[in-house]
């Protein structure tokens, strides 16, 4: 099944939320993305229905294993090509930024090919 970017988005934050409080709540999704609580819980209900996350009683978001490994991949993307662009030169914000669009389109096979190089030279470091 084919994941649209922004549900990507959606899980990866999601995971940032979850490594940052120990939990993951709609709000703090609409607080981090800037979207409005409407649009947080319209998407959040189109992953659980596709099964990439769950929720409990007390609206305290799950990722299920699926959904976890979509946000993990798009998380280690992130973070690679992040350093990658700063190691050459670009600031954090506009990497952090110029990241998050081209995570999305890379193939694999560049992206494998940009983690090879960086694992390879000392000047780039990948945070952990």
């Amino acid at each position: 099944m084919e994941i649209r970017k922004s549900a990507e988005d959606y899980l990866e934050m999601m995971l940032m939320l979850q490594e940052k409080y120990g939990y993951i709540r709609s709000i703090n999704i609409a607080e981090e993305l800037g979207f409005k609580k409407p649009s947080v819980s319209y998407a959040t209900k189109r992953l659980r229905e596709n099964g990439y996350i769950t929720m409990d009683e007390n609206n305290l978001i799950t990722l299920t294993e699926a959904g976890m490994e979509i946000a993990t991949r798009m998380y280690e993307r992130h973070k690679l090509l992040t350093e990658f662009l700063v190691a050459l030169g670009v600031d954090l914000e506009t990497a952090r930024t110029d990241a998050c669009k081209i995570e999305h389109d890379l193939s694999e096979k560049s992206f494998k090919a940009i983690r090879k190089h960086v694992e390879n030279n000392d000047n780039v470091k990948i945070q952990k």
